[in-house]
């Protein structure tokens, strides 16, 4: 699995949009410092992405993210591949049995297909959109991710990169 976190905050973001002619379209704007972080993985080669919607980026949140894969996969061994953010190498940090981290190599964020998927859910999901409350961006971001959870063959078609997939063949 490759795993990342993204944030996502009451920031709205303007995009092309279309409207008849000749009318012109109106896109709220909002600034804010408010922020929710999103934890993906996703597994190779089904492309099954899996997520969760934590306050923080931390060692704490890192572990909730790490125990929850864990239950989710208890009869699975995983390498998760991440990128070497802090909370990923904290010495308080307790990865499950059934997983082991290997990291990424540093300012490599190219590396990891995960960032693609964040990439998409912001251009398919976010555009042009003001949230009133954080409640409101974290329940919009829960159905967005869900969609993705429930897609593989999405999640597939995005990480599905030919150099992790050559890797994938010489271990069968």
């Amino acid at each position: 699995m490759f795993q990342d976190e993204a944030r996502f905050g009451r920031i709205s973001e303007h995009r092309r949009c279309w409207c008849p002619a000749p009318e012109r379209p109106t896109c709220l704007s909002l600034v804010s410092q408010e922020n929710i972080y999103a934890y993906g993985a996703v597994s190779f080669p089904g492309g099954q992405f899996e997520s969760l919607v934590l306050p923080r980026c931390d060692t704490d949140c890192m572990q909730v993210f790490l125990d929850e894969i864990s239950s989710r996969h208890s009869e699975e061994k995983i390498l998760m591949i991440t990128d070497g953010a802090g909370w990923h190498k904290s010495k308080s940090l307790e990865v499950p049995k059934n997983i082991r981290l290997y990291f990424l190599p540093p300012y490599s964020p190219e590396l990891n297909p995960v960032e693609h998927i964040w990439d998409e859910l912001r251009e398919k999901g976010f555009h042009n959109r003001v949230f009133s409350c954080l409640d409101a961006l974290e329940d919009h971001l829960v159905n967005e991710l869900r969609k993705l959870e429930d897609a593989p063959e999405v999640t597939q078609s995005i990480v599905s990169w030919p150099w992790i997939i050559n890797a994938l063949m010489i271990w069968k």
